[in-house]
């Protein structure tokens, strides 16, 4: 394989979703048989585009009405020890993972179609976009109308608020995560910042805190019901109201996961090490504006100043060659600590651990004396595309849900609140 296939088929296996490319492809044929983008020209008539709308949207429901039933097939296979063979779905797209639920794509996309019009274009054919909304909205009707979701985890940046940016007492989020709360719904915040004090996550966190603190509706027990994880799972603090910064660290002996505990510091220092080596590499080679950054579980580069932009091609080389440098590691190879190599949006960071382990701990946590499922969670973050995405880790342990602003975050909370409404009377 040449040097140039190497550096395709390694952004192709990092940026790509296969499933909704798949499904693009699928929708891409009724979209060129049936949008006759012509008739705009020839002076088609009303009946006329209203009955092709109706076909392409027929034919569009059909093809996801099958992929749903394809999910089915492929969650009894994956829930069926003793059946060797892959299912379907997985021949078709073999980077198929597992599911938690069913996925209702019918339904979601009928939904979506009233709200977007995909039905009714003639020259923009079903979109990676509208995909991953029909997507989000299946999920999200799977965790509501169809089961019990118990536990939120959402990420930080771009997620909750624009990046690098805070939780403003203005931000619509607030609102409606006060009303999942309100829902009894237990709320996780999981972030790559990874700091070691409450104050730095309550200067990032404070619109929300203080509503929480100023909160006559809810119960002592529902604000107890937010937890903060930072660094993707090594710094917990949960809501505490006499704190000054409304939160309080979670000494590290009361969450750590039986297999967390077993992770050496050696190693984590070693692994650590090797980052940081191939990170200095990488500045100089790329001839980067950037510094090192080190922490007790972390090490990054940084823009020298607050207002440079690394262009996002460098940060992702980096991401990709940091990352196999690490994996080809000694202590990359052992396997003995886990890590994740991930573009934040202006800078790069190594953490130990990832998301998945990060959103395990507050299922463990929220779960009281129990532990929250995957089907009963779901995580919401923008970081499913990019080299090394974090939040992309998070889909081993729950559902999840794929927002590309805080605006959509909004939307989809407002979806979500609809739908367990509409379940709870």
């Amino acid at each position: 394989m040449t040097s140039r296939y190497r550096v395709e088929y390694a952004l192709k296996t990092h940026r790509r979703d296969q499933l909704i490319e798949w499904i693009k492809g699928l929708l891409a044929v009724p979209f060129v048989l049936y949008s006759q983008p012509t008739g705009v020209f020839e002076g088609q008539g009303k009946n006329s585009l209203a009955r092709t709308r109706e076909e392409a949207h027929r034919r569009y429901s059909e093809i996801l009405r099958d992929v749903e039933l394809m999910v089915d097939d492929h969650i009894a296979h994956q829930n069926d020890a003793d059946n060797p063979f892959p299912s379907k779905l997985k021949l078709l797209v073999p980077s198929i993972g597992i599911f938690f639920t069913r996925l209702p794509l019918e339904a979601a996309f009928k939904f979506q179609d009233r709200k977007r019009y995909i039905s009714s274009r003639r020259f923009v054919s079903p979109s990676f976009n509208d995909i991953r909304l029909i997507l989000n909205s299946a999920q999200i009707m799977a965790v509501t109308t169809h089961g019990t979701l118990q536990l939120a985890t959402f990420d930080g940046d771009v997620t909750l608020y624009d990046d690098g940016q805070s939780l403003e007492p203005d931000s619509p989020v607030i609102s409606r995560l006060l009303d999942l709360l309100r829902k009894n719904v237990k709320i996780g915040i999981v972030t790559a910042a990874g700091y070691t004090t409450a104050d730095r996550y309550y200067e990032r966190l404070h619109g929300l805190l203080d509503a929480m603190a100023n909160s006559a509706d809810l119960t002592p027990s529902q604000k107890q019901s937010l937890v903060v994880m930072g660094g993707e799972a090594n710094y917990l603090f949960e809501f505490s109201p006499s704190s000054p910064h409304l939160l309080s660290p979670v000494p590290r002996a009361r969450w750590l996961t039986p297999e967390m505990a077993t992770w050496d510091q050696h190693d984590i220092a070693s692994l650590l090490d090797v980052a940081e080596a191939a990170l200095r590499d990488c500045i100089k080679s790329l001839n980067l504006p950037a510094t090192i950054m080190r922490k007790d579980r972390a090490v990054g580069i940084i823009p020298l100043t607050p207002d440079l932009r690394i262009p996002r091609e460098s940060l992702e080389e980096v991401v990709l060659v940091v990352q196999k440098i690490l994996e080809l590691s000694m202590v990359g190879r052992s396997r003995r600590v886990p890590f994740c190599a991930f573009n934040g949006g202006r800078d790069v960071f190594v953490d130990i651990g990832d998301k998945s382990w990060g959103v395990t701990v507050v299922q463990r946590c929220a779960g009281g004396d129990g532990f929250i499922k995957g089907e009963n969670t779901l995580h919401v973050g923008d970081q499913f595309l990019s080299a090394g995405a974090n939040d992309f880790r998070a889909r081993s342990v729950g559902t999840t849900a794929w927002i590309a602003s805080p605006l959509e975050t909004v939307e989809l909370l407002d979806e979500l609140g609809e739908l367990m409404g509409k379940k709870m009377s």
